[in-house]
């Protein structure tokens, strides 16, 4: 099958934010994203960001429009809060994000009254009704759709960067699960998530869509769920790897680690290089340490099987890539990553909390709720840091 790969501005970003409902009081997941979305929807109709359901009822996601910058993007996706907070302040309805909620279980959740998601659970039964897990995704605009895989098999190298920096569902259905990231092993067990495969070029996407839509194991491209997949109806190479970003500060932050290596590796691409990538069998011990581990995990970072701590690593590539953060226009964004290393993940953000109240979970969701609500705005924190 011939699939298109729309023109999208180089270097352009695209944010998806995955919010949790959660009552004020007892900081229990709540089913009333239909109602709340009915609610605004007029409000929005007309705005540069989108507020839409996700499978189960628990759930908004806001997403930006397209940004020429990393702030543009965040500043669509801070105008959706702000209207969000219209309908559920109101409500006594908290918004918080994380990769899972500390104490939620899934026989308690609501899947959204939606034919693909009931087709979902259909299929995947235990495992799809045990995704209660909330991500960020990252679209970075592609050019020349003969980029694509190549990017992609070189971004991979840095997936458990990202996964590490993200990292924010430590605690599963009541209980501390030793992981920094239990999300990432749990949204690979559904069907076409997970790593991605290693494709040399569009034809064997589009091979590999022939054969997976003609076994009926997908409809569409839309249903390939790899922790990086091409986006053909934007353009766009998205990063799904990432936990829930609990702040928007941080968010900014590794939006702008993802925008820099996309145009990093293209620039390298540019020259004539050949970008590799590292084996498929390192990327997935590194997935699995960064999942474990978080921050502290030490990574394999080439095909020689070189080890880096991953905090080093990240140091060493925002100072190695930071000139084209400046010419980005995200420098200070892209410092933010800076801050996440030296004050901790949302992981260990959490397993402080729960220490210092003596392992009640509640007290990390009010937690969460209250670094939702009183963060900084992505400028007044940007300003706080000069």
């Amino acid at each position: 099958m011939a699939l298109a790969f729309a023109d999208s501005a180089r270097s352009t970003v695209g944010l998806e934010w995955e919010l949790m409902l959660a009552d004020e009081a007892s900081g229990q997941l709540v089913p009333r994203a239909p109602e709340i979305l009915a609610d605004i929807e007029r409000a929005s109709a007309t705005e540069n960001f989108t507020l839409t359901g996700e499978l189960l009822t628990n759930t908004i996601e806001v997403t930006s429009g397209v940004g020429r910058t990393v702030a543009d993007a965040v500043d669509d996706i801070e105008a959706g809060v702000r209207t969000l907070r219209t309908a559920t302040e109101p409500r006594s309805v908290g918004l918080l994000c994380a990769g899972s909620h500390p104490f939620a279980q899934w026989y308690d959740q609501q899947v959204t009254d939606k034919n693909r998601y009931h087709s979902l659970i259909e299929r995947t039964q235990w495992w799809g009704r045990n995704m209660m897990i909330w991500g960020i995704h990252v679209h970075v605009g592609v050019e020349d759709v003969t980029k694509v895989f190549p990017l992609i098999r070189a971004l991979s190298t840095y997936l458990p960067h990202l996964q590490a920096l993200s990292a924010s569902s430590p605690f599963w259905a009541g209980e501390r699960t030793g992981y920094a990231s239990n999300r990432a092993l749990v949204f690979q067990q559904l069907p076409t998530a997970g790593l991605p495969w290693l494709l040399e070029d569009w034809s064997q996407f589009e091979a590999y869509m022939d054969d997976m839509i003609g076994t009926g194991v997908m409809v569409d491209a839309t249903e390939v769920r790899w922790d990086i997949r091409p986006a053909p109806r934007w353009g766009t190479i998205e990063v799904r790897a990432c936990d829930g970003m609990s702040t928007l500060a941080e968010l900014a932050a590794v939006a702008a680690l993802v925008q820099v290596l996309v145009e990093h590796f293209s620039r390298l691409l540019d020259a004539g290089a050949d970008l590799h990538g590292i084996q498929p069998w390192f990327l997935r011990e590194n997935k699995w340490r960064a999942a474990r581990y978080g921050l502290d995990a030490e990574v394999i970072v080439d095909r020689d099987g070189t080890s880096w701590p991953v905090r080093d690593h990240i140091r060493h590539t925002i100072s190695d890539l930071f000139p084209i953060a400046e010419q980005l226009d995200c420098a200070e964004e892209f410092s933010g990553l800076t801050a996440i290393i030296d004050g901790g993940a949302s992981y260990e953000r959490q397993l402080r909390c729960a220490h210092a109240n003596e392992g009640d979970l509640r007290a990390v969701v009010h937690h969460l709720i209250r670094e939702f609500r009183e963060g900084p705005s992505l400028r007044d924190h940007l300003r706080a840091t000069r």
